[in-house]
């Protein structure tokens, strides 16, 4: 992934998210973020999340995080 894909997908998925754009719009970008996914130009949505989860089970074992930040880390990871 070049930094530019990376730009760019960045760019798609606040797209995708922001309330002010048009459903068009948001449509449009999510096939374009899909179609780099696909060719592997961009990470997948799958990886990333792995790497989110992996996260949270760090921040469960972090002595310097407080309690609260560590119950949200065991929500998301029991979600999962």
């Amino acid at each position: 992934m070049s930094a530019n894909a990376g730009n760019v997908a960045r760019g798609l998925k606040a797209a995708v998210s922001n309330p002010n754009n048009s459903e068009e719009a948001k449509e449009r970008a999510q096939q374009r973020l899909n179609d780099m996914e696909a060719s592997g130009e961009v990470g997948s949505t799958e990886a990333h999340m792995a790497q989110v989860k992996q996260g949270h089970k760090a921040n469960l074992n972090n002595p310097n995080t407080s309690e609260e930040s560590k119950q949200h880390s065991k929500q998301v990871v029991d979600q999962e």
